[in-house]
């Protein structure tokens, strides 16, 4: 049955979400107010966390769409190059006249690795549903999406289940008509912030349980340094974070989407594809930015038979 829909859809997965131009400015230490600090490395890569997702998939060796929006500027050009340099197809990415592409201003504590981020989208508008193309959103085995332009993603998620994909939701913040979106996902993977947010509840199963309650068929609730709560039918299990030396944490929840995606096409059983999602994140924190870190699978394969 997997090998039918294989035939069926021209992409593994189809990405629709914001994108960015990360500025990354690594430090010796984080400073205090008022404090003047030298970088120690300086860094601009592609950013956001479908494309991030996208390019960790794109490594793998995945083939992967992204629909986006940026502005008719440098920064969109900057990102669009590093998209298709990757192996990301971007033939429906909107360019918005007279807009400017977001930027993210990233300071990296070099003694942690620990990031803080400043983002400005402030000079794009919002991608709108009569932006999207439904054949290209069909055209995705698996439908990734953010939530943050929430009309233009819930029109996507609803294409893609009639379509006979399955939607896969990255969310870090609560987000407008969240119980709408929650209601057509399938695989829901979001960050601790959110789940103990939204449930309203300090307990992470708790809060796997409670999201868990909206539909989907899995729910993984990521945990930086403590790893990761999965719950689905099968129940619940915890999966501990990979010890890596840690330059830079920019991206890696982004990164363990995508590679999270990439189990679920392989067929993989869930407790192998957290675990391969957490060592592709793990090996993404050894360098600085959210992509160029990002593993190859024979990497990522090297790595967990060491571990």
């Amino acid at each position: 049955m997997r090998k039918a829909k294989i035939h069926k859809f021209p992409y593994d997965v189809v990405g629709l979400g914001i994108c960015a131009v990360d500025y990354l400015c690594r430090l010796p230490h984080y400073p205090h107010l008022d404090e003047k600090t030298e970088l120690t490395e300086f860094s601009m890569q592609g950013g956001g966390p479908v494309p991030t997702a996208l390019v960790t998939l794109a490594r793998l060796g995945a083939k992967v769409s992204y629909l986006g929006k940026v502005g008719d500027d440098e920064g969109g050009r900057f990102v669009k190059e590093s998209l298709e340099r990757e192996g990301v197809d971007s033939h429906g990415l909107v360019v918005s006249s007279g807009d400017r592409t977001p930027r993210a201003f990233v300071w990296i504590d070099g003694s942690s690795g620990l990031r803080s981020i400043s983002a400005d989208r402030t000079g794009l508008r919002n991608l709108q549903p009569k932006e999207i193309s439904q054949d290209l959103i069909a055209s995705g085995r698996y439908l990734l999406i953010d939530g943050k332009e929430t009309e233009a993603a819930l029109r996507a998620a609803r294409w893609s289940r009639q379509s006979g994909a399955e939607v896969v939701l990255d969310v870090g913040s609560r987000r407008d008509k969240m119980e709408q979106l929650l209601g057509l996902t399938d695989y829901l993977v979001v960050s601790e912030s959110f789940a103990l947010q939204f449930g309203e509840t300090a307990a992470e199963e708790a809060a796997a349980r409670f999201l868990f309650g909206f539909g989907p068929k899995v729910v993984v609730v990521t945990l930086g340094h403590k790893g990761s709560v999965c719950l689905s039918r099968e129940g619940l299990f915890r999966q501990r974070a990979f010890t890596v030396p840690v330059v830079d944490t920019t991206g890696a929840g982004d990164v363990f989407h995508g590679a999270f995606l990439y189990g679920l096409l392989r067929d993989w059983k869930l407790r192998r594809t957290v675990r391969f999602a957490s060592a592709v994140a793990a090996i993404k924190c050894g360098k600085m930015g959210g992509q160029v870190g990002i593993p190859t699978l024979v990497q990522t394969e090297e790595f967990l038979s060491g571990h």
